[in-house]
């Protein structure tokens, strides 16, 4: 018959062991993960300022559009029209109407 070995003394052995070897094991995989969330968290700032700044672009140029027409110089102004009354009239009934001011409430 082989010797009975307490379960108690097998964990006394085989803890120190498992620390041993986890502790480096779980000490890569966060700070690998830390990294990697470091730089997604980089890379969607990025992308945020990028649709930041393509959203003004954007704006400015509806902006200018809308000034331009407003003053009745048309962007096609070069081609050959019938009626520039009849032309603008139909390029502000389809451009969106954009406000340029905004208020942010009443001040006493």
């Amino acid at each position: 018959m082989p010797p009975v070995v307490p379960p108690f003394l097998i964990g006394l052995i085989a803890v120190p062991l498992a620390k041993r070897l986890l502790k480096p094991l779980v000490r890569g995989v966060v700070t690998t993960s830390v990294g990697v969330v470091l730089e997604v968290k980089k890379a969607v700032h990025a992308a945020g300022e990028n649709i930041n700044d393509l959203a003004a672009e954007v704006a400015a140029d509806v902006m200018a559009t809308q000034i331009t027409s407003a003053d009745g110089h048309l962007p096609n102004e070069g081609a050959a029209s019938k009626d520039k009354a009849d032309d603008r009239v139909e390029s502000e009934s389809r451009s969106p109407k954009i406000r340029t001011s905004t208020s942010a409430g009443k001040t006493q």
